[in-house]
This record gives structure tokens, sequence and C-alpha cells, in this order.
């Protein structure tokens, strides 16, 4: 049944994106394949419903009930269709049926909306029962306050479609072909419309009242405090005589599974499940629960073992999809342990299919960012490092400044604890008149080599070319002090001359006012400008100059007067 499964998953996606045509489909293939099983007719008739085929909707819906008739969520399909054909009786019939199962929140709200929608039209009302629910003045209120419609507000479409629907009620049912509508409505009634409309095994449907499930063991370390139960309690079928003895005792044998667990005494759990399941091999929880305590005892092999058999049984005989998917879930924590994040991802997902889960979704994510870096640490090699980047510099002096950049980015990967692949890359960034992408390259350089003076030298040039004189002049005075061997003073001297000339004639006309007005809009110039110790420090350097020099023997003051000189505020002769 493997192929109908994912057949199912992949018409699940579909349904999803609303593409009815390809749901059916794919539905309709996995029915081929698998023709017993009752979900797939569900999810086929929740398809024809989106397109409102309601007889093709109404035919699966009997179908599904025709395979499983204890299933209420047929008898929900069915109801819903019956709706849509608007033969109001008969829908009540197959919700009061439903009823009779299970009382099912689902099948209470579809009733209560067929029962609604046959007094609208009893009172030669719109077909739509529900424009009424708009006319509450405090209605936009309510649903800016509502987390699932508050995201909604902020859209002024929206917003239009909620004041038309308050205005003009008859009309509301053409807004409704707008989901965030349904939602809404849903919020006003206190309902969720949509979960007589998703396919089982979506991972999209709204959890049913229970009580929440104990956590799912994590390996503990080796202290006294026991470990959490892994037991999750399922509703089972109702059995009687030599199989409900048998139940009964599978029952017993995972309690006292359970309590060995707890107290961490694993291989007497294993018995017990292992007993368990062989007594009663109808609830996979006995399996997940084996290879949790297989898992507890570092055996990451066995406990995928275990998990993998739950998925194939539970597929057997139709067990919830939720404990399915939690022995996926299970398998990809065993493979995470094991080093092998390519198959736990692929765990994570497969579980995230059959039900989506916050635990999970954060294990799935976690794996791929720990996979990506031990990607990138895999991948990193200063000789394949240094290839690369002479090949970029073969291809910068012909001119061919895109495939430089190309091959300096595969320097890079290869090796980032070399500033040289940044400062290259920078400077084939600049000849394509990237300067904002060469500015980042340098600055990585420098972080990464604070002694790399070439790169100080590559951002004082870029800087130039973007008019950032003041800054240009602040990096050329990094670039000095770090040339402790003066190798490239004679450059340094050049570059400053060159920046000093262009401040003179960028600020040669300039007064005082002009001056402190252009050098305000730097955000670190006004932030020192403002603090109440530079303030003291500027107005005792005006009567006594010669205290700036006694000032200027700290180095945090001296960075921050240097910065001043720099903008033209404090100016020199």
């Amino acid at each position: 049944m493997a192929d109908a499964n994912a057949l199912k998953d992949q018409g699940n996606k579909a349904f999803a994106a609303k593409d009815w045509d390809k749901a059916i489909d794919l539905f309709t293939q996995a029915i081929a394949i698998d023709p017993k099983n009752h979900v797939l007719y569900s999810n086929r008739s929740a398809s024809y419903a989106g397109k409102k085929v309601w007889t093709s909707a109404l035919k699966d819906a009997e179908q599904c009930i025709e395979v499983n008739p204890q299933w209420s969520k047929g008898y929900a399909r069915k109801g819903a269709a019956l709706h849509g054909a608007r033969k109001y009786d008969e829908a009540i019939e197959a919700y009061n049926a439903g009823l009779k199962i299970e009382d099912s929140p689902a099948l209470r709200k579809g009733l209560q909306e067929v029962m609604d929608a046959q007094a609208s039209e009893a009172r030669g009302a719109d077909a739509n029962p529900f424009g009424n629910l708009f006319s509450d003045p405090n209605t936009l209120g309510k649903l800016a306050s509502n987390p699932r419609t508050s995201k909604y507000m902020a859209d002024p479409s929206f917003v239009q479609k909620i004041r038309l629907a308050q205005q003009s009620p008859g009309l509301t049912g053409n807004l409704f072909e707008d989901p965030r509508m349904i939602e809404a409505m849903g919020v006003l009634m206190g309902v969720d419309l949509s979960a007589t409309t998703r396919p089982e095994g979506s991972g999209n449907e709204s959890p049913q009242p229970s009580s929440p499930p104990p956590p799912e063991p994590q390996p503990s370390p080796s202290t006294s405090k026991p470990a959490p139960p892994p037991t999750e309690d399922v509703e089972m079928e109702e059995v009687g005589g030599d199989d409900a003895k048998a139940k009964k005792e599978a029952e017993d044998l995972k309690k006292s599974g359970t309590e060995a667990y707890k107290k961490r005494e694993f291989d007497e759990a294993i018995n017990a499940y292992q007993k368990a399941w062989d007594t009663w091999p109808k609830d996979i929880t006995f399996l997940t629960n084996l290879a949790a305590a297989h898992f507890e005892k570092g055996e990451y092999d066995k406990a995928i073992e275990v998990c993998q058999k739950a998925v194939d049984e539970g597929r057997e005989i139709r067990a919830d999809y939720k404990l399915v998917a939690k022995a996926y879930g299970r398998i990809g924590s065993a493979y995470q342990k094991k080093g092998d994040l390519t198959n736990a991802i692929k765990s994570f997902e497969k579980s995230l299919t059959e039900h989506r889960t916050p635990d999970v979704l954060n294990k799935l994510r976690d794996a791929e960012k720990i996979k990506v870096e031990a990607d990138r640490q895999a991948y990193i090699d200063p000789a394949k490092s240094a290839v690369a980047r002479e090949e970029g510099n073969e291809q910068f002096k012909a001119g061919d400044f895109v495939a430089a950049v190309k091959s300096y980015t595969e320097s890079v990967k290869r090796d980032p604890a070399d500033a040289r692949g940044y400062n290259n890359r920078a400077a084939a960034y600049t000849k394509l008149a990237a300067l904002p992408e060469a500015l980042k390259d340098v600055n990585k350089a420098i972080e990464v080599d604070p002694n790399f003076v070439k790169a100080y030298i590559r951002k004082v040039n870029i800087l130039l070319v973007m008019k950032e004189h003041t800054k240009a002049l602040e990096t050329i005075q990094e670039a000095t002090a770090h040339d402790t061997d003066g190798k490239n003073a004679k450059e340094i001297q050049q570059l400053e001359y060159k920046i000093q000339m262009d401040l003179y004639k960028e600020r040669g006309e300039e007064t005082q006012e002009q001056t402190l007005e252009r050098a305000m809009r730097d955000p670190e110039v006004a932030g020192i400008m403002s603090d109440p110790v530079m303030q003291q420090i500027l107005q005792q350097a005006q009567s006594n100059p010669a205290a700036l020099q006694d000032h200027m023997k700290n180095p945090i003051v001296r960075g921050k007067i240097q910065k001043l000189i720099n903008a033209g505020i404090i100016r020199t002769r």
C-alpha cells in the first residue's frame, strides 16, 4: 500500500493548494490501488465539494460510509454534499446518523449550518444564513482581537469586505469565495468552519478535544530522575470474548512496561511492550513505546526497525495517522542520534505529512540547521580554495569579472577563514559597480584578519568612489595603525593626501553651522555630540585647548575626538 499512501500525500498537497482536479486524479489513482481505504473516498469527496460537484461528492461520501460505517467523518462528508445540493432534510439525517456514532464538534457544527440554511430559506431569505453575523457593530473589534483573524485586518481589501457584509448582509455569499471570510465567520460563531473540508492526513486538521498526550521521551542522562513515560492513550475498537481478554492482558503489560520505563529499567520495559504487541497486535503504541525504550538504551538501529514496523502495521490496521506520525518522528530522532541527518530530515518530513506538530517541526528545523553547518564544514578545503582563488585571479586579469566573482565565491566557501578570498571578490564587485557588495566583502575580510592592510586600502578606494570621505579618512587611519612594518606606507600616504584634498574641496566653503548640520547626519557623530561627558570636554577645550590633550590620553575619548575631527566639527591647524 506504499504507493497508495504516497498518492494520498500528493493528493493532500494538491487539495491544500486548492488544485481540485489534480487532487481528484491523485485520490482516484490511490483508490485503484487500495479500494478498501475509506479515507481516500473521504478525501476525494472533499475535493469534489471544493469544486461544488455535489453529486460526485455525495457518491464518494456514501462509498466511504459503505467501506467503514463506523467512521463518523464519512457522515460529515455526506451531510456537506447534501447541504451543497440544498437537500436539507437528507443532510440533517446524515449528520444525525454520524452523531449517533460520535459526538463530534464538526458534525454538530455541520448540522447547525444545515438547520440555519433551511430556516433561512423557509423565511424566503438569502440562501446564505450567515450575513447577519456581521451586523454586530463590534464585528471589526472582535476580528482584530482574535489571533486567527487579526493578521487579516492590515489588508484594506479584507476590511472593506467586512464592511460590505455589515451594510448588505444579502450579498455576503459572494464574499465567501475569499477563504479569509470563512475564517472570520468562524471566529464570530466561535467555531472552526474549515473542519469538514480538510482531507485526513493533510497535516491541517483541527485537533479533537482530548487529554494532551505525555511528552515524547528524550534521551536522558544517567541520573536518578525517572524518564518520562512514552505512552499515549488511544481509543481502540470494542471487542468481546477472547479478544477482550487479550486486549486487557496487553494493556496490563503495557502499563507494567511504562512503570519499568519510568524507573529507567529499559530491558524490563522492552520485554513488557514486546509481549503486549504479541498478545494484541492491533495497537501500534505498543511498538512505538518499545522503540522508545530501545532509543533510551542507545539502540538506535533497533528503535528505527521497530518504528518502521509500527508504520507498516499501522497502515494495515488503519491506525490513527497521529500514531503513524509519532513513529516517523521517533525514526527521525534515532537517525539524528546516529548522525544520519539526511534520513533524519526525511523521517521528520514524513511525520509532518501525517500529522503536523510543533515538536516535530522544531526537530526538523534543528536537524536542517545542523546539516547545513555540517555540509559547510565538510566542504572546507584550503587547497581547493587556493586553486579557485588563482582561477579567479586569471579571470580578473582577463576582464571576466562575473566569472571571477564565481571563482572567488568558491574560494570563500572552501576556506572562509582566508581573508584573501573576500578581498579579491570585493575587487571584482568593484569592477562590476556592485559597491555595497564590495564593501560588505572588505568588511568581512577585515573581520577575518584585522591586520590585513590590503583590505583597509581596498575599503578606502571603495568609500572614495561612494563619496564617503569621512569614513574613508577613518579607514586610512586604521590602515596606518595596522601597517606596523611600513610596507604599505607610501600607498597609504598617497590615499590620505587624496582624501584630504577631496575633503578640502567638499568643505572648503562650509560655514561652521553647515559643517555641524552635515556631520550630525552621521548617527555616530550625533551620539557623541549628545553625550554629556563629551559636551563637558568640548566646552572645557574651548576655554583651555591644552586640556583637550589630557583627555586624548583616554583611548575611548581619543577615538571620539578623532571622529569629530574627521567630521570637521573640531578643526585643527
